[in-house]
């Protein structure tokens, strides 16, 4: 068996005795606190995979650059190939760049 499943089937066994017993007495048994029973619980539909663990990546970043800003470089970038970081931004920003100067260059 792979960790993984081990685990999966550890937190089955801890929800399926919480359902038996109660919350607190799950808790105590299998050394884990309530709050981590109740989560659990509420995410399990009663398979496995509902059990696993999932991404803790965002699906997006709130000051990530837009569709828009990014077009705009790349169509100013094609027009100004062999000028600096610092003039190219100042240009961007006459053309309504609005982010900093770091922004442009992490992009």
């Amino acid at each position: 068996m792979n960790t993984v499943t081990q685990i999966t089937r550890r937190r089955q066994v801890i929800i399926e005795y919480s359902l038996k017993k109660g919350v607190t007495e799950a808790a105590r048994r299998y050394n884990v606190s309530r709050q981590f029973v109740y989560r659990w619980k509420k995410r399990y539909d009663g398979t496995l995979e509902s059990l696993q663990d999932r991404s803790n990546r965002p699906h997006s970043h709130p000051n990530q650059h837009t569709e828009e800003e990014i077009e705009l470089i790349k169509r100013m970038r094609k027009k100004n190939k062999h000028i600096g970081l610092v003039v190219f931004w100042i240009k961007l920003r006459q053309k309504g760049y609005k982010r900093s100067i770091t922004s442009l260059w992490h992009l």
